[in-house]
């Protein structure tokens, strides 16, 4: 396979990929992201026969990305994606989706890292033999950061299904925005999301609880979950 220094692929949005208002779903979006992380990942010589076939799993800990405008149902984008310099343990990833015109709608960026299948820990990815060389383009977003804590105003249990888990054997990240969205007024009036962050510090497994927190304010939330005293995840969403 060659080897690409950035990763392209295109779309069109399908009726099952939008919401009520014909908007690209804000988890499906992060979803298009880590995919192609993923499969780009694979091309740059870091696939499963040296990952997940050795007990490793590629885990997201930070993401964000700012909507300048969502794509809509029958819409046709191109996602471009590409690394950035290793950061010990960390993986930086960029993006960028633009519309059929070329025009930059939302931009993104992310750090992954490497998980041990079994003990559930970082791992130090030059043991493996596993490096990803930088690419430049200039058209960076800034890495994303720890998200704030937020006030919360209500909370709810929420255990996992099965629906929602995935090939880590956990509840998927991406889902944890549409946890949030259905717990928002913004969702149900309409109001595009103009900006996402999420922090992933631990997993909630098949069956597990955890408490769900969310806060809603004039121009924004912060959802969180935390489980067993232990903080979970949190998101930060403006609107």
């Amino acid at each position: 396979m060659s080897r690409q220094e950035k990763y392209a692929k295109l779309y069109k949005i399908q009726s099952s990929e939008v919401d009520a208002f014909r908007r690209l779903r804000l988890s499906t979006m992060f979803t298009f992201m880590q995919e192609a992380a993923i499969h780009h990942t694979e091309q740059l010589g870091a696939g499963r026969e040296k990952t997940l076939d050795r007990g490793l799993l590629w885990v997201v800990m930070l993401q964000h990305a700012e909507i300048l405008r969502m794509p809509e149902y029958d819409e046709e984008i191109k996602l471009v994606s590409w690394p950035g310099k290793m950061m010990h343990v960390m993986f930086p990833r960029y993006y960028n989706i633009y519309d059929n015109s070329g025009k930059t709608v939302i931009r993104g960026s992310a750090l992954w890292t490497l998980m041990d299948c079994e003990t559930r820990k970082m791992v130090f990815p030059d043991e493996y033999g596993i490096s990803i060389d930088e690419t430049v383009t200039g058209e960076e977003y800034e890495l994303p950061k720890p998200v704030k804590p937020g006030e919360i105003l209500r909370t709810e249990e929420f255990t996992v299904p099965y629906s929602l888990t995935d090939i880590n054997g956990h509840l998927t990240n991406t889902a944890y925005f549409d946890l949030a969205q259905d717990r928002l007024g913004f969702s149900e009036g309409g109001r595009q999301v103009k900006y996402a962050a999420a922090e992933y510090s631990g997993e909630a497994r098949m069956g597990e609880s955890f408490e769900l927190g969310v806060g809603e304010y004039d121009e924004g939330a912060f959802v969180s979950g935390t489980k067993d005293g232990k903080k979970l995840f949190r998101l930060r969403l403006e609107y």
